[in-house]
């Protein structure tokens, strides 16, 4: 997995309308990147719906949270339309997981693990953690505690 300290892969994800998202959308701002292994599955599902209900306080952080799967966008955007969810969903789609490979959390049977990854303004990781299964939800309190440090 990626370490604190390393500077962030170039990259090029898909947004739910199809544009790209890339490395240079980091710059600037704090960006969490919840990995995730697939939409509408029962953790994923839980995972989204409790960072829904704290968004506002990782806001007043000063963090920005993107949802990372290697669903297709149209399943990411039925989930989060489903779930009632505005946390931006950022597809891996194609080629199939070479962002969640280039951030070492690529799970060989086709997903990514479930990891989270905070990235300063300067396009420099600064914390992450990788669960110890997918089903491990991890809390949102272990993100505001990195936030914290």
């Amino acid at each position: 997995m990626i370490a604190s300290g390393t500077p962030v892969p170039e990259f090029t994800l898909k947004r739910g309308d199809g544009s790209e998202f890339t490395s240079a959308d980091l710059e600037g701002q704090t960006t969490v990147l919840v990995f995730y292994p697939f939409a509408f599955s029962p953790v994923c599902t839980d995972q989204f719906n409790l960072y829904e209900e704290v968004l506002d306080d990782f806001r007043a952080k000063g963090a920005t949270l993107y949802g990372v799967s290697c669903d297709a966008t149209y399943s990411q955007t039925a989930f989060a339309e489903r779930l009632g969810v505005t946390i931006e969903q950022l597809s891996d789609f194609e080629p199939k997981g070479a962002v969640c490979r280039a951030f070492g959390v690529y799970h060989e049977g086709g997903f990514p693990q479930r990891a989270l990854v905070i990235v300063g303004p300067d396009k420099v990781v600064r914390w992450s953690y990788e669960a110890a299964s997918p089903g491990d939800l991890p809390g949102a309190n272990l993100i505001f505690d990195a936030l914290e440090s």
